[in-house]
């Protein structure tokens, strides 16, 4: 399908289903999900940030860029070293689609090479969209193949992709990502929770793309999962410029930091202790850490943010307070230690209101 990417930058295996299904509040979706039905059924309205809110993305920009941009170059000399310069970047869309745009460029300026590069969907509980995965495999050589995303939360899509690749020995089913404080992967750019400004917008950072959507009565078993191209979203488009703004930081000297430098609790650990302490039942309505703490905000219907005391008045969560003060949401120190986690959202149980 087509998105406002360069073509030259990414392969999106998906099936475009703009203008097949009504996309819906997160009220109303929030309210299906609690009943039972899948999140990957249903296509969320887009937030429309405010301009207040925008201004906490663009200050999110300016000042951790070079971070990510060293998280990022960091992450492609791993992938370097590991695969080669036969590389196949394989990012899960859409998070997964902007690191994996910046990989392939930090490794053609570094060294000369031009990685495929593919964009596919996995979904919790639905797994990895396997005529994608195919599609890749009748192409490159299995061993070539990295599978990439933003970061990982407390490892739901890293656990969905190493059931999902049970059926693909052949494959590596490592997942590489810029940041992970859940300490699950050693193919990270760092262990800390840092701030991916990506992660503050949905749609206008990638490529005017929905999150992916798989339903039997518009996907069909030969389709590639689907996802919507928001045309009306194109004056607001800011994919582009957030590649630029990343990789002009790009250092090329730079060497990744020796391996578990920085590890600590496992997320999944951290994660049940979050639940204890509020009294959560449901492990999925916790979301630990910056880039999931943003995702409650924008696509769920949130109880509340708690936050790690060390970084209650850092920069980095100011695009998070700034929408929880837009929603209403309560914002709280943490009750339990969030470890490498400095931010927390969980999720309202609608049952309870």
């Amino acid at each position: 399908m087509k998105s406002s990417y360069d073509p030259d930058d990414v392969t999106l295996l998906l099936k475009d289903i703009t203008g097949l299904t009504e996309p819906l509040p997160a009220e109303i979706r929030e309210a299906r999900i609690q009943k039972g039905a899948h999140y990957c059924e249903m296509l969320p309205l887009e937030y429309k940030p405010s301009e207040q809110y925008l201004a906490a993305y663009r200050s999110a920009l300016q000042h951790y860029a070079e971070s990510t941009a060293r998280a990022t170059g960091f992450l492609a000399e791993k992938l370097y070293r590991k695969k080669g310069r036969d590389l196949v970047i394989v990012s899960l869309a859409r998070a997964g689609i902007p690191v994996g745009i910046l990989i392939k460029r930090y490794l053609n300026r570094k060294y000369g090479i031009s990685c495929p590069h593919y964009a596919i969907s996995i979904i919790r509980g639905r797994g990895i969209d396997r005529n994608a995965v195919d599609y890749i495999l009748k192409r490159h050589d299995p061993a070539a193949l990295q599978f990439i995303d933003g970061w990982i939360g407390k490892g739901a899509i890293l656990t969905q992709l190493r059931e999902a690749l049970s059926d693909y020995p052949e494959l590596d089913a490592e997942l590489g990502v810029i940041s992970d404080p859940a300490s699950l992967t050693e193919l990270c750019g760092t262990h800390e929770d840092i701030l991916i400004p990506s992660s503050c917008l949905n749609a206008t950072v990638t490529g005017l793309i929905s999150r992916t959507f798989l339903r039997s009565d518009i996907i069909g078993p030969q389709d590639f999962h689907g996802a919507a191209f928001y045309e009306g979203l194109r004056g607001e488009d800011l994919s582009r410029d957030y590649l630029t703004q990343i990789e002009r930081f790009f250092d090329f000297g730079a060497s990744p930091p020796a391996a578990g430098g920085e590890t600590g609790r496992p997320g999944p650990e951290t994660a049940r202790l979050i639940a204890e302490a509020y009294g959560v039942t449901d492990i999925n309505f916790i979301k630990p850490g910056i880039g999931e703490a943003t995702r409650v905000l924008l696509r769920r219907i949130p109880w509340r943010i708690i936050v790690n005391p060390r970084y209650a008045s850092s920069p980095e969560l100011l695009h998070i307070r700034e929408l929880a003060r837009e929603k209403s949401v309560p914002w709280e120190d943490s009750r339990v230690d969030l470890g490498n986690y400095k931010v927390a959202g969980i999720i309202k149980k609608l049952s309870d209101i």
